[in-house]
């Protein structure tokens, strides 16, 4: 299934990241295969799915986590001949005749409706999905607790727990590829709140002016 690759890529991710600190072999392990990975799950998923696995590129590219050869490779992977589509706001052209100047500007400044759409975006994020918090806390303990390996007796036993941690690593690899997803999405938002308040203060500041022209030639 889709969803069960992407969330094997985000296992993949969590490995990569911790290795960058920990163990940087298993990062350069990663880097002959993870372009096929991306070609593979791109090609059978659908455009949800790919967004997610923007995101997980622009982490890797934003923490350097690969070369510049291989993330050009995970983009073209990802894309093909496309370039990624660029946040809403940031295609929003500015007409002449708008109050908000965009001289000297850093971004575009995002409409209205891109900031609600974002703000109810994260009305699912996973930091508020109770469900999974849920069957996260309520995991076996025999997951987490390393000494109980020594109950293992026979085939069977140990079968059945791996099948336990095999489960677990896919909810908690699930769970940590959202919340890097969620943190993207917050550092965009934050972003967009910044442009949009600057541009409501230049349009305050010149219907300030003009009021106040407008005010002397009344004088």
């Amino acid at each position: 299934k889709p969803n069960r690759k992407l969330t094997f890529l985000y296992l993949a991710n969590d490995v990569i990241q911790n290795s960058k600190r920990k163990g940087p072999e298993f990062t350069k392990d990663f880097a002959p295969v993870i372009v096929e990975a991306f070609k593979h799950v791109s090609s059978e998923t659908d455009e949800s799915c790919k967004k997610h696995l923007g995101r997980v590129l622009s982490i890797w590219e934003e923490r350097s986590v690969y070369e510049n050869d291989v993330l050009e490779q995970l983009k073209q992977a990802l894309y093909g001949d496309k370039k990624p589509r660029k946040r809403t706001y940031e295609q929003i052209k500015v007409d002449e005749n708008e109050n908000c100047s965009s001289l000297g500007s850093p971004s575009e400044p995002p409409q209205t409706l891109d900031l609600v759409r974002a703000l109810q975006d994260l009305e699912n994020a996973a930091s508020g999905d109770a469900a999974v918090h849920q069957r996260i806390a309520s995991l076996p303990v025999e997951v987490q607790e390393v000494s109980l390996l020594d109950k293992i007796t026979d085939k069977e036993s140990g079968e059945r727990l791996s099948k336990m941690v095999e489960d677990a690593c896919m909810l908690l690899a699930d769970y940590n590829g959202r919340l890097a997803a969620e943190i993207d999405d917050r550092k965009q938002l934050t972003r967009m709140l910044a442009d949009f308040l600057r541009c409501q203060k230049e349009a305050l500041a010149e219907k300030e002016h003009k009021l106040e022209v407008r005010n002397l030639f009344l004088i």
